[in-house]
C-alpha cells in the first residue's frame, strides 16, 4: 500500500497495486461533501490520469458510509445567516457548475475505469457521484436515495442524467420525485450497482473488483469508455467512424498482441497498459 497525498484531511488516498483508492473522510457527517472535497478531485483526477502506476480509480467512504451528499447542517447554518453564502445567484451558479465539472464530468470522461464502492449511505450528490463512475459495487448494508426532494432541492452533480441512462426515464422520475430509500439488492435489480459483497470483506472485495480493470488492457478500456460515452448522443455513422479509428489504434498496442498470443497459447494474458 502506497499513500497518495490528497492535500486535505477530508479525502484520503492510497494505491493498492494499480488501484488508486480515494476515500471520503468526514465520517462524523456521513462523509458529507466539503469545499475541500471538490479541490481534491480537481487536483487528483488529472494526476491519476497521467500516473502510469494507476490503472483504475476506486471511490469509497470512511466510517460505514459512502457519501451523504450536501452537508444539511451547513445548509441550515447558511440559511440562518450564521455562515456566509455566495454574494448573488450568478456566483452560486458559477460555483456549482465548476464543482460539478471537476467531479462528475471529470469522472465520466476519466480515461481509466472508475469504480464507486458503496458501503452504507449514498445520498443526494453522493449518489450522483457514485453514478458518475463507470461501475458500482455495494456492501449488503448499502442504502441509496436521491434525497434532494426531501430537502427542497432539484438535484445536482448529474444524478438525473446518469440515473435516467441506467434505469430509464420512468423509474428515474419515481426515484427523484419520491426520494425513497432503496437497499443493495434493489439497486442490483435496477442495475444501479454491478455487484453486492458482504460487509465483512467488502473493502478487499471491492479493491479486487477494481484490480480486474487496473490490470487490464488500459488503452482498449479507454477507447471502450469513449465509444460508450459517444453512443449516448452521437448518430450511428459517427460511432462507426470512431470505432474504426479506435480499433485500428488498439491493433498496434502491445496489449492486443499479448492478448492474441495468450489466446492461442491458452494462457492468461499479462497486460502492460500500452
Amino acid at each position: 500500500m502506497i499513500e497518495i497525498d490528497t492535500g486535505t484531511e477530508v479525502m484520503l488516498g492510497r494505491r493498492e497495486g494499480h488501484v488508486a483508492v480515494l476515500t471520503f473522510n468526514r465520517p462524523e457527517s456521513r462523509n458529507a461533501l466539503h469545499p475541500e472535497t471538490y479541490g481534491a478531485f480537481e487536483r487528483l483526477l488529472p494526476q491519476l490520469a497521467e500516473d502510469d502506476d494507476v490503472g483504475a480509480v476506486m471511490l469509497t467512504g470512511a466510517g460505514g458510509a459512502f457519501c451523504a451528499g450536501g452537508d444539511v447542517k451547513g445548509m441550515n447554518a447558511r440559511n440562518s445567516g450564521k455562515v456566509s453564502s455566495p454574494a448573488n445567484l450568478e456566483s452560486a451558479v458559477d460555483d456549482l457548475r465548476a464543482r460539478q465539472r471537476s467531479v462528475s464530468a471529470a469522472l465520466h470522461s476519466f480515461p481509466k475505469v472508475t469504480v464507486a464502492a458503496v458501503d452504507g449511505a449514498a445520498a443526494g450528490a453522493g449518489l450522483s457521484i457514485a453514478l458518475a463512475c463507470d461501475l458500482r459495487v455495494a456492501s449488503s448494508r448499502a442504502i441509496f436515495t436521491t434525497a434532494f426532494a426531501k430537502v427542497g432541492f432539484s438535484g445536482d452533480f448529474g444524478g438525473s442524467w446518469f440515473l435516467t441512462q441506467l434505469v430509464g426515464a420512468a423509474k428515474a422520475r419515481e426515484l427523484y420525485l419520491t426520494a425513497d430509500r432503496f437497499d443493495a439488492d434493489t439497486a442490483l435489480s435496477l442495475q444501479v450497482v454491478n455487484e453486492v459483497f458482504e460487509v465483512d470483506d467488502f473493502e478487499s472485495a471491492a479493491v479486487s473488483y477494481a484490480a480486474r480493470f487496473a490490470e487490464g488492457p488500459l488503452v482498449a478500456q479507454r477507447y471502450i469508455k469513449e465509444n460508450l460515452n459517444r453512443a449516448l448522443n452521437a448518430d450511428l455513422l459517427s460511432c462507426l467512424d470512431a470505432e474504426a479509428v479506435a480499433m485500428s489504434r488498439c491493433r498496434s498496442t502491445d496489449d492486443h498482441k499479448e492478448a492474441v498470443a495468450a489466446f492461442v497459447a491458452k494462457r492468461t494474458p499479462v497486460f502492460q497498459g500500452r
